[in-house]
């Protein structure tokens, strides 16, 4: 995938857990809970339709505040591939405001680590700096090292 720099950001780790429980723990609403948001934040409701089309559709607690945020998954590659948006939520209806896709790319990284990489694109130059100076890369750095610690209390 050719990243456009103006529009996408984009992470890697590798993890030290399975490839198979990183992704159980990415397309499970009980694990989703517990490291999609860097902490104090936290995802409080999380429903899944684990399929091209389904809903993927979550409720944030940011600084007190309840963010709803509806989407749908456009691929799912079993193990390997997760990409969602919000630019649409069940049956395909368009969102009025939409942010960003993720895709989120699993490949074994051998000794039980994974490489992780999480690239995100948004629709213009503009949504793509607001998310950095959100904090992307301190923001997604944090969920990936959540995701692995929490991977490895699983084991």
């Amino acid at each position: 995938m050719k990243l456009n720099p103006e529009t996408d950001l984009q992470i890697t780790r590798s993890l030290k857990a399975p490839r198979a429980l990183l992704w159980r723990c990415w397309t499970t609403p009980d694990h989703l809970k517990a490291f999609f948001m860097p902490e104090p934040h936290r995802l409080d409701a999380c429903d899944v339709d684990l399929r091209p089309g389904g809903r993927f559709d979550t409720v944030l607690v940011v600084d007190g505040a309840r963010i709803e945020n509806r989407g749908v998954f456009l691929e799912v590659v079993p193990e390997t591939r997760l990409v969602f948006t919000d630019t649409y939520s069940e049956g395909w209806a368009p969102a009025p405001d939409p942010f960003m896709t993720a895709i989120l790319d699993f490949a074994d990284a051998g000794a039980g680590e994974t490489a992780y990489t999480a690239t995100v694109r948004h629709r213009s130059a503009e949504a793509r700096q607001t998310h950095e100076d959100m904090g992307f890369f301190s923001g997604w750095g944090t969920v990936a090292t959540q995701l692995e610690a929490y991977a490895r209390s699983q084991m």
